[in-house]
């Protein structure tokens, strides 16, 4: 019996992944930062810029390679002088009158095999400024990576943080939605009640019946709607999409006093396009150093074998050799005048684009500064909204004109008292309120308020994922009208 019991246990272990795991927006950032791929992306390319960095000061000093050439020729040849009678002079360098018997000169030599082997040494003398500017170049990309990594890491932190918060509109979106199905319910069962004591028509039983099924529909789609947002989230952490994850209600007060205004020279966006006017720079010096000469050291010492003369090897022996190599640069039919030209055209485009993106970040600063400062103003309209009770029910128990009026004063007093809840959730999540144009993740969108005064109007928002052009995707809200519940209420007149 305890093994049976023992077998059963073990075998309800793999149901253990699919229970849910309750996370904070803290755990989520934590977990997005050791597991989103592009922040990884991000370091990867960081590691390769210090090695190019490394590797461009590397060129500053002398670099030393083992060299070895070898070659065959069939080349031979000879040298003949006959011998003779030569005349002999004195010590003033004037003939003596004696003779003296040359025998003759024959020489045959035979190239052969030729062989050879050594280390060499190249050292740089002057190249230009090409080596200083490859060393400055290879600098800025390490600065230009450790600011892609600084702005990649904001940029997983603001999706984490407006995933997790889409998590929990859309999980409050989907409860509205319940409650607005139930008051429907509860009121169709009143318009079906008068009905039967001919106090309505039918007309007005079919019409509570359509709204009914836009409220189904519309509950369905909130579903679906926190059902992607979860899936996005667990994108952004890194975690399977069919994780069952479930998040806390812990979204970070706003600050009661005025943010400070943000430095834009140390936003990440403005020191790459800062970087990338250097670099433009650099390049423009790149292009101007192959128009002038170089000087550069060479130095080698090996072992060269080869050149038979009458039989005997001619080369055979270790030896050091050095020397001074120079290029300067004539004519090249105008290629690097235009070089030059090019990297200069886009110095220019560099520094343009600097400026334009100065003044981007200037209005993108001050947009969320109102944004903040709306949101704090949403959040004080918000609590100082009371949340209203529906009107208590006042007939006799299975009257059918009470439960009528009492449907109706629910469906018409609910809204009223979800405006303020909703404002306050909207507002710390950053949903701004009113007609208008928003704009998430590179998509427009234009939307309506939540909940409408005038005409007692029930609006209900539904969500969904779109991708945004730089490929990450985001949650919207998207308003739609139900039906206008102020005609249902005088059910009972």
């Amino acid at each position: 019996m305890k093994r049976l019991l023992i077998i059963l246990t073990l075998a309800g272990l793999p149901c253990a992944p699919f229970a849910q795991t309750r996370l904070t927006l803290d755990a989520c950032i934590e977990q997005a930062e050791a597991n989103n791929k592009a922040l990884a992306a991000a370091d990867r390319q960081l590691a390769a810029a210090q090695f190019d960095f490394r590797s461009a000061r590397a060129n500053f000093f002398p670099s030393f390679s083992a060299t070895g050439t070898g070659l065959y020729s069939t080349a031979d040849g000879g040298l003949d002088i006959a011998g003779g009678a030569l005349p002999v002079l004195g010590v003033d360098g004037m003939p003596t009158g004696g003779t003296a018997l040359f025998p003759g000169l024959n020489l045959a030599y035979e190239v052969g095999w030729v062989y050879g082997g050594g280390i060499t040494l190249e050292q740089p003398l002057y190249m230009g400024g090409k080596v200083r500017t490859g060393y400055r170049m290879a600098r800025i990309g390490s600065e230009m990576a450790e600011q892609n990594r600084r702005l990649t890491r904001s940029e997983v932190i603001v999706s984490t943080s407006r995933a997790y918060a889409s998590v929990i509109r859309a999980r409050e979106m989907r409860q509205v939605a319940e409650r607005y199905h139930a008051l429907l319910t509860e009121l169709l069962r009143s318009v079906e009640s008068a009905r039967k004591h001919g106090l309505k028509p039918q007309n007005d039983v079919l019409k509570v019946r359509v709204k009914l099924n836009e409220s189904e529909l519309n509950l369905r789609r909130t579903e679906n709607a926190l059902r992607l947002a979860t899936m996005n989230l667990c994108h952004l952490i890194g975690r399977p999409l069919t994780d069952r994850i479930e998040v806390a209600d812990d979204l970070p007060d706003l600050p009661s006093t005025p943010v400070p205004a943000a430095d834009l020279m140390a936003r990440p966006e403005y020191r790459l396009l800062d970087r990338k006017a250097e670099l433009a720079r650099e390049q423009l010096r790149l292009a101007r150093s192959e128009r002038l000469p170089q000087v550069g050291l060479v130095g080698n010492y090996g072992y060269l074998h080869g050149v038979e003369l009458n039989g005997q090897n001619l080369l055979g022996g270790w030896a050091f050799t050095a020397g001074v190599q120079v290029s300067v640069p004539i004519f090249h039919f105008g290629g690097r005048s235009n070089k030059v030209r090019s990297a200069r055209a886009r110095f220019e485009q560099a520094q343009a684009e600097r400026l334009d993106g100065g003044e981007l970040l200037q209005l993108e600063a001050t947009q969320a500064a109102n944004n903040l400062d709306e949101a704090q103003l949403e959040i004080r309209r918000g609590r100082r909204e009371p949340a209203a009770e529906p009107p208590p029910v006042r007939g006799r128990r299975g009257d059918a004109v009470g439960s009528s009026r009492s449907a109706g004063h629910v469906a018409a007093g609910a809204p009223d008292g979800s405006r303020g809840a909703y404002r306050r959730l909207s507002a710390l999540v950053g949903v701004p309120q009113g007609g208008g144009i928003a704009r998430l993740s590179g998509v427009s969108f234009t939307k309506n308020a939540a909940v409408g005064r005038s005409g007692r109007c029930v609006r209900f928002c539904y969500s969904s994922l779109m991708k945004s052009a730089r490929g990450s995707w985001s949650m919207l809200l998207i308003a739609t009208t139900s039906m206008p519940l102020g005609r249902l209420a005088p059910l009972g007149r």
